[in-house]
């Protein structure tokens, strides 16, 4: 489970802000005070949400000796090295970012690949099905877990 529940937060911090002055005569429109007051509200209860959340991941168990946190962490691995692995196969392609590798004339020096792009290509696909198979029983057990206190 991850906590997601910041867009309250942000819009009672917009709220906030835009009420913070205001012109000599005017009346602003909300309470800026009790805006303050409703974003720290929020934030502790975000707060309390965020422990019982890290608390279960770190006692619930996939399988023995592998907790949601665990494949939480994984998860993430996995998508740093698919970044990695298709970053590195997109520019030994000849794409990738801004990189340009065509010949004017034929006298120019021809670009070569320094890696096998179509096995950085294959290892990114068994990356990315890992990556799913792992969301799958993480979204599993987020459904068949209850928050701990």
């Amino acid at each position: 489970m991850e906590v997601t529940g910041s867009r309250p937060v942000i819009r009672s911090q917009d709220a906030a802000t835009a009420v913070a002055r205001y012109q000599e005569g005017e009346e602003p429109a909300e309470n800026a005070d009790e805006l303050l007051a409703k974003g720290r509200t929020l934030i502790g209860e975000l707060r309390e949400l965020a422990r019982r959340i890290n608390r279960t991941n770190s006692a619930t168990e996939l399988e023995p000796g592998f907790t949601l946190t665990d494949a939480l962490a994984q998860r993430d691995a996995y998508a740093a090295q698919y970044r990695l692995v298709t970053a590195v196969a997109d520019a030994g392609a000849g794409g990738g970012r801004g990189t340009v590798w065509a010949r004017q004339l034929r006298s120019e020096l021809q670009q070569v690949s320094a890696v096998q792009v179509a096995d950085l290509r294959a290892e990114a696909d068994r990356i990315a099905e890992a990556r799913r198979n792992l969301d799958v029983r993480i979204q599993q057990a987020g459904w068949a877990t209850d928050l701990l206190e």
